[in-house]
C-alpha cells in the first residue's frame, strides 16, 4: 500500500510489495496513493482540491472517513500547508467534507457522499467511444504488467494473492470492491516495474469506480473474482500469453457491462 508520505521528485519510488489484505484495511486504501502523488507546484490549491474531490467521488475515501492531517497532505502532495488549507475549504464548500473539532477532530468525508451516484453521473456523461478508449488504455497497461508478472512472479507470492481473493464471498459489497482493487494491484506489483505500477494505479483509480455499476449488467463482484482468478492462474503457471489474454478479457467484459448499463440509463 502506498502511504501518504513525502516522495522525492528525483528518485524513482520503489514498487511496494503488498503485505496482507488485513493490513490494507488498516490504513489508507491503495488507490489513494495514485490520487495523492506530489503535485510539485506550490500555490496550486485547485489541483489539491481536484485530487481530494477525485478521491471522494471515486470512492477511495469513503463516507465518514477521516482525511490525513493538513501537514501530512502537504508533505505528500509537495505543496505548502496553506495551499492544502485553501483546497480543503473549497471541498467543504462543495459539501463533500465536514469538520469536527476536538481531540478526535479533523476533516471527514460527508456522510451523504455516494461514489456510486458520482459514477452514474460520470458514466452518463461519457461517450461509448471514450469508454472503449479508456478500456483499451487500461487493458494495454494491465496486459503488459501481467506478462511481466508471469515471467517474474514467485509462486509463493501468487499463492498469497490467491488466498486473499478467496475471502471475497464473505465480505460486504464495499469491502469486496476494495479487495478486488487490492488484488489487481498486488498482481501488478509482481511485474516488478515501478513505472507500470504507477500508471496502473492512476488508470485503476479512474476505472475502478465504474465497476461498482456493473452488477446490473451481470458483471458483479463474483464475476470479477472469477476473471481475476483466471489471471492469477496464468501468472502462477508462468504463461505469459495466457496472463495477458485473461487480463484483457476481464477489461473487455467490464467495458461491455458499462456500455450495457449506459444504454439502459434514461
Amino acid at each position: 500500500m502506498e502511504s501518504l508520505t513525502p516522495t522525492s521528485h528525483a528518485a524513482e519510488p520503489p514498487v511496494q510489495r503488498p503485505t496482507t489484505v488485513a493490513d490494507a484495511a488498516v490504513g489508507a486504501h491503495r488507490l489513494q496513493g495514485a490520487l495523492f502523488q506530489p503535485i510539485g507546484d506550490e500555490g496550486r490549491a485547485e489541483l489539491v482540491e481536484r485530487r481530494i474531490v477525485d478521491a471522494i467521488t471515486r470512492g477511495h475515501l469513503r463516507a465518514g472517513e477521516r482525511l490525513p492531517t493538513e501537514s501530512d497532505l502537504a508533505r505528500s502532495l509537495g505543496v505548502a500547508p496553506v495551499t492544502v488549507r485553501e483546497a480543503l475549504l473549497a471541498v467543504r464548500g462543495r459539501g463533500l467534507l465536514v469538520t469536527r473539532r476536538g481531540r478526535k477532530g479533523g476533516s471527514f468525508v460527508a456522510e451523504h457522499a455516494d461514489p456510486l451516484q458520482f459514477a452514474r453521473e460520470a458514466l452518463k456523461n461519457s461517450s461509448r467511444l471514450a469508454l472503449r478508449d479508456l478500456g483499451a488504455h487500461y487493458a494495454a497497461i494491465t496486459g503488459a504488467c501481467m506478462r511481466l508478472a508471469a515471467r517474474r512472479a514467485d509462486s509463493t507470492e501468487v499463492q498469497l494473492i490467491r488466498q486473499h481473493l478467496a475471502r471475497l464471498p464473505e465480505l460486504a459489497p464495499d469491502q469486496q470492491r476494495r479487495l478486488l482493487d487490492d488484488t489487481q494491484l498486488e498482481l501488478v506489483a509482481l511485474s516488478q516495474s515501478a513505472r507500470l505500477t504507477r500508471e496502473q494505479m492512476k488508470l485503476q483509480a479512474e476505472f475502478s469506480p465504474f465497476l461498482g455499476l456493473c452488477a446490473d449488467a451481470g458483471f458483479d463482484a463474483a464475476a470479477q473474482g472469477v476473471a481475476l482468478r483466471a489471471v492469477i492462474d496464468a501468472v502462477d503457471a508462468g504463461d505469459v500469453d495466457a496472463a495477458s489474454r485473461a487480463s484483457e478479457a476481464l477489461v473487455r467484459a467490464a467495458v461491455d457491462a458499462l456500455i450495457a448499463v449506459q444504454s439502459s440509463t434514461p
